[in-house]
Order: structure tokens, then C-alpha cells, then sequence
């Protein structure tokens, strides 16, 4: 089944899956903390403006590290507002709402997280509806077929499982992943580009 990008999140632990058919040279990359998906130095170019653009984030509210996950230019507002100290569901609500779906052929939704040590919100904006929920066990939400969050099995407990679990579920055009881990009063991530 392809459904597109995907975030799982759960309390403490999260993930943000790159699938495409169409643009499949991409990798993660590590830009000193923050995690961007871009081409890799073999893609064809392009003047997409979505294939490129920071898919992960750490942040701090209140004291709380917290991290932002998504697919696509609305990562950056969200961990902005988590910064000023917003709530995750109003970070995510208000960043979606303002951003709205991506206006490519497909009408691709944007979706996010926001994941806690101890708490996780996931988000989706559509053409349809905007989504956003607090959920206490990992849950998924993909742009296509698994576009409304619904609770997911996955078992990682660390960034590094995460990234790997993600990049290896049973869902068609993996590229590749990214994981989170919240433990404590920090924030891991970790890469999966693939073979």
C-alpha cells in the first residue's frame, strides 16, 4: 500500500517517513540539530517547492523539550510557536490552519507532530478538514489512504529504532526516515537514508 509521507508520534518516541513515487532521490541530512530532507547530490532538478525543507525539530517550552515533525515548510512555524509558548495543539492547529494543504496536483496534506516526554499531539491539514489530536500511544497519520490519525503498533524506544522501524514498515516507495526520541530533559534523532 503506498500512503505517501507519514509522521508516527507517541509519547516519547516519533518518526516522519519519506515515500514517494515521484521524487525518490531525497535523503535526511543533520543541519546542526535541526533535520532537513533535501535531493541528494545525483537528483534531477527540479523547481518542486516541496521536496526540500526541514522535517524535524527540537524545541523547548516552558522548560519541556519537545520535538516538531512534519513534511514539510510548516515544521518551522510550529516549532516557533512552541517557542512563544503556545500549547502543541494550538502550535500545530494554528500552523496547519495558516499553511493549509499543499497546492501540487494531488492536493498532498500537510501533517505534523508534536512529540513530549510524556505527551504527543499529531496533526493533519487537508483539503477536507484540519485534524489535531492529543494521543497517549504512537499513532499514525500518512498524506494518502491514512490521512485521519489512528493508533499504530510500533515498538521503538529509541530514536535509532524509530528511524529504523519507520524506514522498514510494509508501506511501498521508502526514501528515507527520520526518528525521536524524548527522554528526560532531551531530545535524540537519528537518520535511516537507506541502502
Amino acid at each position: 500500500m503506498y500512503v505517501g509521507r507519514f509522521v508516527v508520534a507517541g509519547p516519547g518516541i516519533g518518526a516522519y517517513r519519506v515515500s514517494s513515487r515521484s521524487f525518490p532521490n531525497r535523503e535526511i541530512t543533520d543541519r546542526n540539530g535541526t533535520l532537513t530532507v533535501g535531493p541528494t547530490p545525483d537528483a534531477p532538478e527540479t523547481d518542486n517547492p516541496y521536496i526540500a525543507y526541514n522535517c524535524a525539530r527540537a524545541v523547548e517550552r516552558d522548560g519541556e523539550p519537545l520535538a516538531v515533525l512534519g513534511n514539510g515548510s510548516h515544521v518551522d512555524p510550529i516549532a516557533e510557536k512552541l517557542d512563544l509558548g503556545y500549547p502543541p495543539r494550538d502550535a500545530l492547529a494554528a500552523a496547519l490552519f495558516a499553511l493549509d494543504f499543499e497546492k501540487d496536483d494531488y492536493d498532498t496534506p500537510r501533517l505534523a507532530a508534536v512529540v513530549g516526554t510524556e505527551s504527543a499531539h499529531a496533526g493533519i491539514v487537508r483539503r477536507d478538514a484540519l485534524l489535531v489530536e492529543a494521543v497517549d500511544e504512537p499513532t499514525l497519520v500518512a498524506t494518502y489512504e491514512k490521512d485521519t490519525p489512528e493508533p499504530f503498533g510500533f515498538g521503538a524506544e529509541s530514536a535509532d529504532g524509530a528511524a529504523a522501524e519507520a524506514y522498514g514498515l510494509d508501506f511501498e516507495h521508502a526514501v528515507c526516515a527520520a526518528g525521536v526520541g524524548v527522554i528526560g530533559d532531551e531530545v535524540t534523532f537519528a537518520i535511516e537514508n537507506g541502502a
